[in-house]
């Protein structure tokens, strides 16, 4: 089994638009052909070896939090256990509960948001509202940490907002702090309800720099992941691989962690492309 714990999925009318989007807001950064399509990533992830993904958009704006959850939770249901999805959830939400609700009923496992392109503090009282509830209704949360030209979710503010939900399962992409890595690996690895993730820091990272950081959070808490459709599956797990990690490292890395913070049976090594 290996999961790919972070991509981004649209529907396939918009994907070109979305793509095109995160490509401006992160300065061109190298994206290749993938186009954010279910098709492709089920597709390149089987030519990878890939087993499992967990799936998410981001709701930019409050309307648009029903029809994403909806979305992805038919891509969930037609990938037949490929896909572990997470909802979209904003602060502006004039009714976070009843989002809440909804994403439950929809069968899905977690949430993902993004303070950087939704343009709320990590550590605000508006987010801290919608931890609260996360945290009533047992749900992971998946942010997008870090960024040198934002003061959005900086280390210094997700230490506080870690501080202030100890029992909340906070997944830190991009190691807990993209292009910010320093500071992520100074103040993060003390909070023990952090797990990070792989995605988007590999090209930025010499080997030995992704190793220390690895073992500053202990492989225990470190998920992998592609950041799909900006990076490609099979070098992010060929670089991953040439780590000098042990047998039980990689493993946790690969898909132990991921499949037990989110309820994967390890039985369920089937994939299907046909979706």
């Amino acid at each position: 089994m290996i999961i790919d714990s972070h991509c981004h999925i649209y529907p396939e009318k918009i994907a070109p638009r979305a793509v095109q989007s995160v490509d401006r807001f992160y300065d061109g950064l190298p994206m290749g052909h993938l186009d954010g399509t279910t098709g492709t990533l089920l597709s390149i992830g089987k030519a990878a070896g890939i087993t499992h993904f967990v799936v998410h958009s981001v709701a930019t704006t409050s309307a648009q939090v029903h029809s994403i959850n909806h979305f992805i939770s038919d891509a969930q249901a037609l990938a037949r256990g490929a896909f572990i999805g997470l909802g979209a959830l904003h602060p502006d939400s004039e009714d976070l509960r009843a989002d809440i609700e909804e994403l439950k009923s929809l069968g899905l496992h977690g949430v993902k948001i993004h303070p950087d392109f939704q343009r709320f503090e990590i550590d605000s009282e508006r987010a801290f509202a919608l931890y609260e509830l996360c945290e009533e209704y047992g749900l992971p949360v998946l942010i997008h940490t870090g960024d040198h030209r934002y003061d959005f979710s900086n280390p210094e503010r997700t230490a506080r907002a870690l501080s202030a939900f100890p029992r909340l399962k906070i997944i830190g992409a991009h190691f807990g702090g993209w292009s910010v890595w320093d500071d992520a690996e100074r103040l993060l690895p003390r909070f023990p309800s952090l797990l990070v993730d792989t995605s988007s820091s590999f090209f930025w990272m010499k080997p030995d720099r992704a190793l220390r950081i690895i073992r500053a959070f202990g492989a225990e808490r470190v998920m992998f992941g592609t950041d799909y459709p900006m990076w490609s599956p099979r070098p992010e797990l060929d670089y991953l691989n040439a780590l000098p990690l042990t047998d039980e490292e990689r493993e946790r890395i690969l898909w132990k962690n991921c499949a037990e913070l989110y309820g994967l049976d390890a039985d369920d090594k089937e994939i299907n492309t046909d979706a």
